[in-house]
């Protein structure tokens, strides 16, 4: 039993440790980045909630808009592969957009009523949350092309390395990306824990600032990124001096360092296609007209499409086959719809869920993810993405009878048999602890299958069709999350801030039907995709 141990020790979490290498560093900085976003999030759920007069409908909405750019992410990718040796310019603009996000709700929470004599606090928390993705996304395009790059090709004596061992290092690189990324959210939900530790009882005012010193901390966020790039540049050029010390030439170096096997030529059907996009959702979003979120949908869905069409004919004819299958699968698993801001407000005004116990329970979730993709790192290389989705599909559903149960009373029945201890919270808790090893399970393998199989000329262009395919599908969930909520109307208490009168009442009883038809779409529409691939004779990853 020792010997076994060992042996699961060694090929998951050993085995990890030496495939690392210090090429790695620099996109998992940035990757790290985008995890340590999640600093903000619980501030953002009661900023909201306590603050803003805003329905479950319209944040659905809102997050609609805001996973606009993650569909931009598709000609912002072929940006890179064609300005490649300045890529490091769109991580620095980005940083620029998510720090002037954070200083819109560091100006919200801490200088409210100057804010509002500029224009209405619902119209500054709208620009701040658009704002956000839009930085975020261009450093993630540079980030999954880094990754790509940070994959040696040669050995240290100059020959070429062997496909296997090269595979296996995109495959750790991309298990660490996922790493880094979950990494950074356990060091928030750290931070989260000691900021909101006693805050239970403390009057609102002092609520207020710690929500402001959170969002001064996030400050933290661009000013990692932006290290990761400097890094990477400071290694160039120490790789640059090693091989001007093995006797190759300026121009040999400057080709080996900054220039990709092939040139990439502008691809037009990506850049009219994506200008065609960006025109057509800003000029409907500004409009307001009746289903544009629908028409625009629509519209990016049809001219990704085709982007992906279009980069298939880079494959082979079974690569080809492989990649569609896993997409449509992926895509029909993201595009899950949820039950949206509703079921957060029936767990803060219900179940008593207040700040401090949803930062520790952030850091359990984050926590057990990061555990999660040590547990599944072999089950994740090993498996087909149907096979893993069909596990997680049926995982998932089973770890939401738990919170439909506490909406019917489970909590209380459980409390009253066992003296108080199996309450809401601790349900709460062994749920979050049985379902965060899963959350990342789904997307390294095919992030390690594009990573191993895109054209050295296409890197960045490849990951960011795909991305933008996948991120896509999270649009169509806020669609769905938004029909849900106008289908379902939830309501929770708004107060006066001035008078402490109730403007708004509390309305859950909905919520109950609501989860319950999550939960069979999460079931039956994974299942669904699987089987429609497998009937077209596709495979995935």
């Amino acid at each position: 039993m020792p010997n076994a141990v060992f042996r699961w020790i060694d090929r998951n979490l050993l085995e990890l440790g030496r495939e690392m290498r210090l090429s790695f560093l620099p996109p998992l900085m940035v990757y790290c980045a985008a995890g340590v976003s999640g600093l903000t999030g619980i501030v953002g759920t009661f900023f909201v909630k306590d603050y803003l007069g805003l329905s479950a409908a319209f944040l659905a909405a809102l997050g609609f808009w805001a996973g606009i750019p993650w569909a931009l992410k598709m000609p912002i990718g072929h940006l890179v592969d064609l300005m490649w040796r300045h890529k490091a310019g769109l991580v620095y603009f980005g940083a620029m957009l998510i720090a002037a996000s954070l200083a819109i709700m560091i100006g919200l929470i801490g200088h409210p009523d100057a804010m509002r004599t500029v224009m209405p606090v619902e119209a500054w928390f709208v620009l701040s949350v658009l704002l956000s993705p839009v930085g975020y996304v261009m450093q993630d395009a540079v980030a999954d092309a880094m990754t790509v790059e940070a994959v040696p090709r040669l050995d240290q004596y100059g020959r070429p390395i062997p496909a296997d061992t090269v595979r296996l290092m995109h495959t750790t690189m991309q298990m660490l990306g996922r790493v880094a990324i979950i990494g950074g959210t356990v060091l928030v939900s750290l931070a989260n824990v000691v900021m909101f530790q006693g805050s239970e009882g403390l009057p609102e005012a002092d609520k207020v600032a710690i929500y402001l010193r959170i969002y001064e901390l996030a400050l933290i966020i661009p000013l990692l990124s932006v290290s990761g790039v400097l890094l990477g540049g400071f290694l160039k050029r120490r790789e640059a001096g090693r091989l001007a010390a093995l006797g190759h030439s300026r121009a040999e170096i400057d080709r080996l360092l900054h220039e990709p096997e092939e040139k990439t030529a502008p691809n037009g059907w990506i850049l009219g296609g994506s200008a065609v996009f960006v025109a057509l959702t800003v000029g409907i979003g500004l409009s307001g007209i009746e289903y544009g979120q629908e028409i625009i949908f629509a519209a990016s869905f049809t001219i990704i499409a085709v982007m992906i069409a279009r980069l298939l004919r880079e494959l082979s004819a079974e690569a080809a086959r492989t990649l569609l299958g896993t997409v449509i699968i992926i895509f029909a698993f993201r595009t899950l719809p949820g039950p949206g801001a509703g079921a957060s407000w029936w767990m803060i005004d219900e179940l008593g869920f207040d700040q401090s116990f949803l930062s520790r329970l952030d850091l359990i979730t984050s926590t057990l993810t990061l555990a999660g993709l040590f547990l599944f790192r072999r089950f994740m290389a090993e498996k087909s993405i149907a096979n893993i989705v069909i596990f997680l599909t049926i995982a998932s559903t089973l770890l939401s009878l738990p919170i439909i149960g506490m909406f019917h009373g489970l909590h209380e029945w459980t409390a009253a048999h066992t003296g108080g201890t199996v309450d809401a919270r601790f349900i709460a808790i062994a749920n979050t602890a049985l379902e965060s090893p899963l959350g990342q399970v789904s997307m390294v393998p095919m992030l390690a299958w594009i990573a191993n199989s895109a054209p050295p000329h296409l890197k960045a262009t490849f990951f960011a069709v795909m991305a933008s395919f996948t991120n896509l599908a999270l649009s169509a969930s806020q669609l769905g999350t938004k029909y849900l909520n106008q289908l379902y109307t939830i309501a929770r208490e708004v107060r006066d801030a001035a008078s402490g009168v109730i403007t708004t009442p509390a309305d859950y009883t909905e919520l109950g039907p609501l989860l319950v038809t999550v939960t069979l779409l999460g079931l039956l529409l994974p299942l669904a995709a699987i089987g429609l691939t497998r009937l077209a004779g596709l495979r995935s990853a």
